[in-house]
């Protein structure tokens, strides 16, 4: 699927901006209408209850028919089948949409009831079921019967998520981060996070959107959100569950080992646009600084410490793997000279007992003195940083007084304005940043970053840049039930058609023919047994042979089912794993890495999800542990990366689509790749056929990626 067209698209505004709301319920009817006063909602709030005359001193109806008018959206707080006839009605008199709160649905093996509820829901946009609701914190409506953490804004971050306890946990959180909308989205039977998502970016007041995902549902449609989004200047950040590598020793190939779900999840979000973040803390910190500033054009810092151990821990950890440096996941905080100007500026502010580096121990000379730090925080600041971040922790409200703190804010706001330079103030720990000072400090235009860890990471994580718009992945087939081997002679047929040099070889069905297929060979020679994906492992190959020792070679090979003998590639510069698979969610993945047989030890790889152009994959490449000695390292030559690269987009052109009945290619792996200062040959290939005639209808597998309540 590409993505569904625009008539098909979900506008879900009228409900989630309400000017009058419909409760179903006892209980839960309560509390969603005592979570609407509490917000100030000023729109109407209509009970409908057979027997009550009133719910929380609101007067009920008794029925639809009674309502003085046709309702912007509804909470269905009534049990699971009671549910169906009144999202009919709802459906039938043009309400705007509805929460289905029941649970008992499909996440509980009810199929048939559920789609019993989409059918009467019609086209009224339904949340859930087995859904918590959304708080509305611009417009006060709450269609949610809990408790919550936020208060009212007039901007701030959408939060979206599959899970409703992550959902009311990270509306509690006291860091200043202002939140326009929480929403949830149960088991998605009708409208699905990307619909959400679409709707709530589209709301000029929204800034970025957090999303807690468990499995996607379309995944061509998520991208073209995420593109829209983009569009939008909007970014998403992304914490996805789920990704663990249950099935790996089942893996029938380095590829599928090495490329499982996680890896295939954190290439697809990446490939499209949005941010990974690997937990709440990350998440909500990288928001603050997208809330504030959006995207950050790079990772260049400057830091500003009243003390030396500050400076000290901060430049260590800004160059922590995980942390400053997030890998594919963000970019490398750096930390660049101080342009000589600015350094005569400091040194005539700070004295001559500093030492004027960045991160810079201003000491505490001039603390108190508002110009002073003014003008000592505009002079690490400019066109030469992507931000500047003042270390600072705030004494606690309760039991100290911060008043002494007060020119240093005043200071920093100053200089970040006269300078234009994104500003952040970094607590060592979350608590040295309350969530008082957290919100004066975003009015302000001053991102807290609540903790070292998490700060430096979500710069990193902020800096991350975007790719271009428009991306969709492959179309996605259900997981095979059959599946076969194609013989490594035969394999490499297939890799040579496709314009892929292979060793010179022939096939032999058994030791007499041995002598035949080696005739015109050049030596040293390799035998290989036919017949297994693992030949290392099964003891299935020998090399640097002479044709007389063939037959005894292949003799201690009982588990063969034939036999392969090729001319023995010379030594490489370098060895790759290039594998091509078809995924159940994603489509399709190129895994590249160091190759081998310790390619599953080193694990040396990174996985993208196809469709992907040359360049994607030569920046991957360049990505690998191994890229150094691929470039050339102390001396040694250089290998043909260019090559590499076009083996890498051959095999993705071998993944055509699969037809309605037949085989098809399922998996292709080349491991290793030999590389050479010129050219690279596919020594040992693997090759995986799915038969579509024969697969019955899809079943889950153990460790797919698949989406859930």
């Amino acid at each position: 699927m590409d993505g569904r067209q625009p008539e098909t698209i979900r506008d879900l505004s009228r409900m989630f901006r309400p000017r009058s709301i419909v409760v179903f319920g006892g209980w839960w009817a309560e509390n969603v209408i005592a979570q609407c006063r509490k917000s100030g909602f000023d729109g109407d709030i209509w009970p409908v209850h057979p027997t009550r005359t009133s719910i929380s001193d609101v007067p009920c109806f008794d029925s639809l028919a009674a309502l003085p008018g046709v309702p912007d959206a509804a909470f269905l707080g009534i049990n699971r089948h009671a549910v169906i006839d009144i999202a009919r009605d709802l459906a039938d008199m043009g309400c705007g949409g509805g929460v289905c709160f029941a649970s008992g649905f499909a996440e509980t093996g009810d199929d048939d009831l559920q789609a019993a509820l989409v059918e009467a829901a019609g086209n009224m946009p339904l949340l859930g079921p087995n859904c918590y609701g959304f708080l509305n914190y611009l417009d006060g409506a709450m269609l949610w019967p809990d408790q919550h953490g936020g208060q009212p804004v007039d901007s701030g971050v959408a939060i979206i998520s599959q899970s409703s306890n992550i959902a009311i946990n990270i509306s509690m959180q006291a860091r200043g981060l202002p939140v326009a909308y929480i929403a949830c989205v149960g088991n998605q039977a009708q409208t699905t996070l990307s619909d959400m998502a679409r709707t709530l970016l589209a709301d000029e007041r929204v800034t970025a959107a957090g999303i807690y995902v468990e499995g996607f549902i379309d995944p061509a449609d998520f991208a073209a959100m995420a593109s829209e989004a983009a569009a939008r200047g909007k970014s998403i950040v992304a914490i996805k569950s789920g990704k663990t590598e249950a099935s790996a020793q089942a893996a029938s190939s380095h590829t599928a080992a090495l490329a499982g779900s996680a890896a295939a999840s954190a290439a697809f979000l990446a490939q499209c646009g949005v941010i990974e973040a690997n937990g709440p803390e990350d998440m909500l910190e990288t928001l603050k600084i997208l809330h504030c500033h959006g995207r950050v054009d790079g990772a260049r810092l400057s830091a500003m410490c009243c003390s030396g151990g500050e400076a000290g821990l901060i430049a260590d950890l800004a160059a922590t793997p995980g942390i400053g440096d997030t890998g594919a996941m963000g970019r490398a905080l750096s930390w660049p000279h101080i342009p000589a100007s600015h350094a005569t500026d400091l040194s005539a502010v700070l004295g001559p007992l500093v030492t004027i580096a960045n991160p810079l121990d201003y000491h505490t000379f001039i603390w108190g003195d508002e110009d002073k730090m003014m003008q000592t925080f505009a002079a690490m600041m400019g066109d030469w940083v992507d931000m500047s971040v003042l270390v600072i922790d705030f004494p606690r409200a309760d039991r100290c007084s911060d008043a002494a703190w007060m020119p240093a804010v005043a200071a920093m706001r100053r200089a970040g304005e006269m300078t234009g330079t994104r500003t952040a103030m970094l607590g060592t720990l979350a608590e040295g940043i309350s969530d008082a000072w957290a919100g004066q400090l975003m009015d302000q235009g001053i991102v807290p970053l609540c903790g070292f860890e998490h700060g430096l990471r979500a710069i990193s994580l902020a800096a991350r840049p975007v790719p271009n718009a428009g991306w969709t992945p492959m179309p996605a087939h259900p997981a095979p039930l059959h599946r076969q081997l194609v013989d490594e002679a035969d394999a490499k047929t297939m890799l040579s058609a496709a314009g892929i040099a292979v060793p010179a070889g022939r096939k032999a069905r058994d030791s007499s023919d041995l002598a035949t297929a080696a005739a015109g060979l050049q030596t040293p020679l390799v035998l290989k047994g036919l017949g297994h994906a693992h030949k290392s492992e099964a003891g299935l190959v020998r090399l640097s042979l002479m044709p007389d020792e063939l037959a005894d070679a292949a003799a201690s090979m009982t588990a063969a089912s034939g036999f392969l003998v090729e001319e023995m590639a010379s030594p490489p510069v370098a060895e790759m794993l290039i594998g091509v698979q078809r995924d159940p969610v994603y489509g399709a993945t190129l895994t590249i890495g160091a190759g081998g047989t310790a390619a599953e030890l080193l694990r040396d790889v990174v996985t993208l999800v196809l469709p992907v152009d040359a360049g994607q994959i030569r920046a991957a490449i360049d990505r690998l542990t191994l890229a150094p000695l691929l470039h050339g390292y102390r001396g040694r030559p250089a290998s043909d990366i260019d090559a590499a690269v076009d083996v890498a987009v051959r095999l993705t052109g071998m993944l055509d689509e699969i037809p309605d009945s037949g085989p098809a290619i399922d998996e292709i792996e080349i491991n290793p790749l030999m590389l050479g200062q010129a050219g690279a040959i596919a020594v040992d290939a693997v090759i995986w056929m799915r038969d579509t005639a024969r697969d019955e209808p899809a079943r889950d597998e153990p460790g797919q990626d698949k989406a859930g309540p």
